[in-house]
Formats: structure tokens, sequence, C-alpha cells
């Protein structure tokens, strides 16, 4: 079972103004609709199978570009497993490769994450969401690249274009498509940074759905 939103063990794990975000987005599952539960829970089954396998639960996931959506459910779906106790390795990745998109650092800064930018054409930033926690390195490569498991691993379609541009993704126990809006789309107006922050607040209380889920399997 989860534990206790209030207890002790929750400030150990992430962060504090992460912790504070994470509080409040876990009202907020119960508005997840019905059509969009039947892809999360998928996801949800997959982690409880394979843990209940003894297998090693890993997940990639994809994008176009790995610049935005797929970076910000990476973080956020090994954040989420340290909120549930759950042990999860996560990974991102695209078709293509960028860089991982400024504006959605920025935002994944305002909910709390701790990161650090070493600059550069396509930054290795360093992610941290608990004291003493585990490193993440977020930069921009393709699915494919040698960071990520090749074998063994779900990948999630985080957007149409590279949803139906991988019918099949080699080496995939299971995919699953769970595609967001683009906030690409407001790069540059006034609606950005409130668009940033929409996505990694959809995105935050989707994969918090599907760590809960998970340890109820």
């Amino acid at each position: 079972m989860p534990r206790n939103m209030t207890t002790d063990r929750s400030d150990l794990l992430l962060h504090p103004q992460l912790r504070a975000y994470v509080e409040a987005r876990v009202p907020e599952l119960a508005a997840i609709t019905a059509a969009r539960r039947q892809s999360l829970d998928t996801l949800a089954q997959f982690i409880a199978t394979e843990q209940a396998a003894g297998e090693p639960v890993r997940l990639i996931f994809i994008c176009t570009h790995n610049s935005r959506r797929s970076h910000i459910s990476q973080l956020w779906a090994a954040a989420a497993a340290a909120w549930y106790g759950l042990e999860v390795a996560t990974y991102s990745g695209g078709t293509e490769a960028t860089a991982f998109n400024p504006r959605a650092v920025a935002a994944m800064r305002r909910a709390g994450f701790e990161i650090d930018d070493p600059g550069g054409d396509n930054p290795r930033y360093t992610v941290s969401f608990s004291p003493g926690g585990p490193k993440i390195s977020a930069f921009s490569k393709i699915w494919t690249h040698a960071a990520n498991p090749q074998t063994g691993f779900a990948a999630i379609m985080t957007c149409d274009s590279a949803d139906a541009a991988c019918p099949l993704v080699l080496g995939s126990r299971a995919r699953i498509s769970l595609p967001y809006r683009d906030p690409k789309a407001d790069d540059g107006s006034p609606r950005e940074a409130s668009s940033y922050d929409a996505s990694v607040r959809l995105i935050a209380t989707e994969m918090l759905y599907v760590f809960e889920r998970a340890v109820r399997q």
C-alpha cells in the first residue's frame, strides 16, 4: 500500500519544495478521466507485473526530439517511484536528438527539482529530486542510445509523432501510447511559462497516479 502522505518518511524522500508540490498534486489524481486512466493503468500493471516476477522495472519515455515531454515524464516517474517506495529505473529518448529545452528545465525547477546546468549545445544536466538521493543525467539522445536499456523495458510514447513513427519499439516488453500536448506551441508567447507549468503539473499528476496504482496491484 502507498505510504501515508503526511509521514516524515516523505520528507526524507524529496526536496522540501518538491514534496510540497507532490502533496498538492495527490488530491488531483481523482480527477483523471476514465479514458486517460486506461493507458495509465496499463503502465501501472506493467510495473506491478515486473516487480512481482522479480524483474527490474525499466521505463523509456519517448518523444520526437527528446527535449520536453519525454524528459519531464522520465524525471517525474523517477520522483513518483521514490515517493511510493518503488525501485524503478527511468530513461528517455527521441527519434532524433536535440537538447533538453531550457524552458522545460525552468519549469521543472519551479516544481522543486534541483538541476545543474553545465552549458553547451546539448547539456548533460544533473537532476536531483532527493537530498542525498540519485543524480539523474538528463540530455537529449535517441531512444536506442547506449545510456538506455536495449531490452526488457516498457516504451512509453509521449507524443503523437513518435507514436506514429515507432509502431514497433525493438527490445521492449510493452509499448504504451501516452501522448501529451507539446508546450512548445506557446514558446515566445505570453502563455509560455504557464503552458510549461501546466505540462509539468499534468505529467506529475499522471505519474503519481501510475505509481499509486502500481503499489496497489
